[in-house]
């Protein structure tokens, strides 16, 4: 059985490639003007997903970029300290050298006694250095300072501080004060106590060299762990700006137009959405029955 085509059929089917035309061209001037292929997420459901999985991502990129450049600021802090540590333990062996001269009279002792008194305040500053009020020597301690005023140490043994760069590495940021500068009666602090004495009593204090040149290794070995953990963190800083910018490429690919198609997808449909309002009012011309009905 052949169906009939009504005049009523015809404009039902005008007036829905009519409204399927009109709203392609209303979502390619929405693509056009906001330069987003995605406004709501009934637009792309998988496009949604995606750009929301990636955007996490990015959050994520930002926080250990963060991370980063804290734990930069924190090894820095350090290195500075320990290369100051270094210099005055190494004045320290200088006085210590001439004080050994058993030839000096008691008031050159006693000037060279005062000078490594002197000393001492600098290498306790040193090993007190903080970044943001927390000290870089005492792990995650809430002491103010990792070396009390009677040289007690405040740092917890085992606790460090630690930041995260990725989502499976860490890297230690803070330096053990006890191994750098040592703690009790073996501490750097209490061998320039036993040296200044040594020389105002007029004994030998040419056997503290030993200890010395140990405690200057110490310093030293803490140091070069500072410039690996610092090397590690500059190669994280470079990768995480390289996984950024690819993120952000796959970001855009996902939810930003291409600004030149859309616009030439744009003219294409506005040309035909005119041609179809113009075929369409020349084939379906009322009559003055569509007015009676």
């Amino acid at each position: 059985m052949v169906s009939r085509i009504t005049g009523q059929m015809l404009l039902n089917t005008a007036q829905h490639n009519l409204q399927s035309s009109m709203g392609a061209l209303a979502r390619l001037q929405s693509q056009a003007g906001t330069q987003k292929l995605i406004s709501r997420p009934s637009d792309d459901p998988a496009g949604t997903a995606e750009a929301m999985q990636i955007r996490a991502d990015q959050r994520a990129l930002v926080q250990y970029g963060t991370n980063i450049n804290d734990g930069l600021s924190w090894l820095s802090t350090a290195d500075s300290a320990l290369s100051n540590a270094t210099d005055v333990l190494q004045n320290v062996r200088d006085l210590v050298v001439q004080g050994s001269n058993s030839s000096l009279s008691a008031s050159a002792r006693e000037a060279i006694a005062t000078q490594l008194d002197n000393l001492k305040p600098a290498l306790l500053s040193a090993a007190n250095a903080q970044y943001q009020g927390r000290p870089v020597f005492a792990g995650n301690t809430d002491a103010g300072v990792a070396f009390n005023p009677d040289l007690s140490f405040n740092g917890a043994p085992g606790s460090t501080v630690q930041r995260r760069v990725s989502p499976s590495a860490t890297v230690r940021v803070d330096v053990d004060g006890a191994s750098a500068f040592g703690v009790g009666a073996t501490s750097a602090f209490a061998l320039i106590d036993t040296i200044s004495a040594g020389l105002r009593a007029g004994t030998d204090v040419s056997p503290n060299l030993t200890a010395i040149d140990s405690r200057l290794q110490s310093i030293l070995g803490e140091q070069a762990k500072v410039g690996t953990r610092y090397a590690q963190l500059e190669t994280g800083k470079e990768l995480n700006m390289e996984q950024s910018g690819s993120l952000e490429s796959q970001r855009a690919n996902v939810e930003d137009v291409d600004l030149g198609k859309v616009i030439l997808q744009l003219k294409s449909q506005e040309i035909a959405y005119q041609t179809a309002l113009s075929v369409t009012s020349r084939a379906l011309q009322p009559t003055l029955m569509s007015f009676l009905s």
